[in-house]
């Protein structure tokens, strides 16, 4: 039984990470080449934004001259889009990974994207986005770790059952 959940395990694990591959390509895609996003002119020159929550604070004052498509994508999306960061990579690596690793793993997935745009000069390096995504990512391993929890759970429960059963 124990190499079966060791083949299941590393099943789990090569799946999660062959989908952490594609949802990366997927990410850089939009965040790269998107048409939705504004990503084929590009800028003449280099933008940034090194001021912790200054584009957070321009979206919520300035919402009502914004699209509600711009604020959502802005806030609510930079938070959702790296939320399966932190479910993907506890599931691909075979040890157990704490919040500290899922916090460094988001941000520097993050600092590459955001260095890409502004090297690229086809987005803004935006330090709100580095922030909101990281918690987007945390937010992913939050969920992960109380449904592994459940699971872990449900799994005792069940053999608790069985040797009653079995007395």
């Amino acid at each position: 039984m124990d190499i079966l959940k060791k083949i299941t395990r590393k099943r789990i694990g090569s799946l999660s990470f062959f989908f952490l591959i594609i949802y990366g390509c997927v990410v850089l895609y939009f965040v790269l080449f998107s048409d939705r996003l504004g990503r084929v002119e590009g800028y003449s020159t280099y933008r940034y934004n090194l001021i912790p929550f200054e584009e957070i604070r321009r979206f919520i004052v300035y919402r009502d001259r914004v699209s509600t498509e711009a604020f959502a994508l802005n806030l609510i999306g930079n938070l959702l889009v790296f939320f399966p960061v932190g479910m993907l990579v506890p599931l691909w690596r075979t040890k157990p990974t704490g919040l500290i690793r899922i916090i460094i793993y988001t941000f520097l997935f993050t600092l590459s994207i955001e260095t890409l745009q502004l090297v690229t000069k086809v987005g803004v390096f935006d330090v709100d986005d580095l922030m909101m995504n990281t918690l987007g990512g945390v937010a992913g391993w939050i969920c992960y770790s109380i449904a592994h929890k459940g699971y872990r759970f449900m799994l005792a429960r069940r053999r608790r059952k069985n040797r009653e059963k079995k007395e």
